[in-house]
């Protein structure tokens, strides 16, 4: 009997024992889980960081090439401040178109001419070549409010050449910034311009 009794103790210890093997390998495999979550978490979020630096280098790298690539003079910068401070309060509308010279890659006027008539400014914008237009347009909106909006407007004829429109294309946000515009209106036809006031109204 006592055999017996012994013999059903040493079962028991040893189904205890499985189970505590058991419960130390479901512990065991529980801790590999979390460490490998852990480190598939830590290089994720590696990955994360490095698109990001990725994307905030290219975001550099374009904007350096950009002032590498197309230059202003002095002169120019210094006719783009006065054009803006000088046309904030203006009456009526004012535009200095500009341009690209290709050989150069210089940004600059393309003449001294300020123009206060939307019709003669489209009768001076080439039929095939893109250009920039800086515009400050006074005018009353919907509310009753006097407004005078300060643009670039991007010029972009659907019939121009494709290494011009990529210069003008590589330029606006280089013109935009240097000339200190917070909107771009792109259009694609001279014509365009007679509805401009529509359009900046609709903006404001």
């Amino acid at each position: 009997m006592e055999d017996k009794f012994a013999g059903y103790a040493a079962a028991e210890r040893w189904a205890k024992l499985g189970r505590g093997r058991e419960k130390c390998l479901a512990n065991w495999e529980r801790r590999e889980y979390i460490e490998r979550e852990t480190e598939r978490g830590e290089r994720d979020r590696k990955q994360r960081e490095n698109v990001v630096w990725v994307m905030v280098l290219m975001d550099f790298g374009k904007s350096s090439s950009e002032s590498r690539l197309y230059t202003f003079s002095q002169e120019t910068k210094d006719q783009l401040r006065k054009f803006r401070l000088g046309t904030s309060r203006a009456k009526t509308p004012m535009a200095k178109i500009y341009q690209i010279d290709i050989k150069t890659q210089e940004i600059k006027a393309s003449s001294d001419d300020t123009y206060t008539d939307m019709l003669e400014l489209a009768d001076e914008l080439p039929d095939s070549s893109p250009r920039f237009v800086l515009l400050s347009y006074p005018l009353t909106l919907p509310s009753g409010r006097l407004s005078v909006p300060y643009v670039l407007i991007y010029y972009l004829p659907v019939n121009c050449n494709p290494n011009m429109r990529m210069s003008y294309a590589g330029a606006v946000e280089l013109m935009r910034g240097t000339a200190e515009v917070n909107r771009v209106i792109e259009i694609s036809e001279a014509e365009d311009l007679q509805e401009i006031e529509e359009k900046l109204k609709g903006e404001d």
